[in-house]
């Protein structure tokens, strides 16, 4: 199979295509990666396979019409992870989202449409439910997004959407809840607490700190979106959830203590405007359909992180700085 994986030297991208061209998940794919190489890109996440024969690495824009019409005609499937993904920098400048999120999905979904791929996954977020105060959101919950960048990601998901049912595009979304693990941009909440702490400076807690997210290890994530890829069902949504809800304070809790420090090291800051309460999906679809569930343990699953950041200074360390 040959596989377009878009924003494939992010986090979860490069997660992805390391799995996929290392052949875990089957029979190696050959895998063509696209990614700007914006700030959250970095080649150094796919050093693992970058030498591999059945990897492509093209830097390029998924807005340019141009170069996707280069690479769609070659391709079985699209992978799209490529967006712009966090919201404190949504809300201060919501523009960038709206492009690459929305645009940039559409001149996807036109590309393979226009060059006949099979199969295209777009990868999205919990965060286009809002939020839940109990329960968990099945797959066909409103979509009420509270912040720039869940408006942007919802946006995208309708229109990947009207591409399977106006166009019969075979189309396949999924869902998932927060991730974590080794690679993630230090701007993320794991990661910078990590590396904060190591420093011995301090970190923030919006608000009370009682804020619920359920948290995903990154090769669980990625692992659901290759059942979806690999067995999913034309025009369907798939939540993916890795079934540890902790509030955020509560995460603060563990990661204070994982590093050998006390509650001093936290500053309360001010709430985040629209912050969202609650984050929690609903797997049985996925389960039930593809047999999927989560298999890191988050005690294990942290722990691993957590070293892997104590361990890989050189590749966290230039990304602070710059920053």
């Amino acid at each position: 199979m040959r596989v377009l994986v878009t924003g494939g030297a992010g986090f979860i991208g490069s997660n992805y295509v390391r799995h996929l061209a290392a052949g875990d998940y089957g029979s190696p794919a050959d895998v063509t990666v696209l990614d700007k190489l914006t700030y959250a890109g970095n080649l150094a996440n796919l050093a693992p396979v970058m030498a591999r024969d059945n990897l492509r690495f093209v830097q390029g824009d998924i807005c340019d019409g141009d170069l996707l019409a280069e690479l769609m005609p070659s391709q079985d499937a699209v992978v799209h992870f490529a967006a712009e993904s966090h919201v404190d920098r949504s809300i201060t400048g919501a523009s960038e989202f709206v492009v690459t999120n929305v645009l940039g999905t559409q001149k996807l979904l036109q590309a393979a449409l226009d060059n006949g791929v099979g199969t295209f996954v777009h990868v999205s977020t919990d965060e286009v439910y809002g939020s839940i105060d109990e329960g968990s959101w099945p797959e066909d919950f409103p979509l009420q997004p509270n912040s720039p960048y869940a408006a942007s990601k919802a946006s995208s998901d309708l229109v990947a959407r009207s591409y399977a049912r106006t166009f019969g595009m075979d189309v396949r979304i999924t869902r998932c809840s927060n991730n974590y693990g080794p690679y993630q941009y230090p701007e993320k909440v794991i990661p910078l607490f990590v590396t904060n702490l190591m420093d011995g400076l301090t970190v923030p807690l919006y608000g009370d700190g009682l804020n619920v997210r359920d948290w995903l290890h990154v090769d669980d994530h990625c692992r659901g979106i290759q059942l979806v890829l690999s067995g999913g069902r034309p025009g369907e949504v798939y939540n993916i959830g890795g079934g540890t809800e902790l509030t955020n304070r509560e995460l603060t809790e563990l990661l204070v203590a994982a590093m050998g420090r006390d509650w001093d090291s936290v500053q309360p800051v001010e709430d985040r405007k629209g912050h969202d309460r609650r984050y929690s999906v609903d797997i049985s679809k996925i389960s039930r359909e593809l047999g999927y569930r989560p298999e890191v343990p988050f005690s294990l699953g942290l722990a691993d992180t957590i070293d892997w950041y104590r361990s890989n200074e050189q590749w966290w360390r230039p990304l602070k700085d710059r920053a």
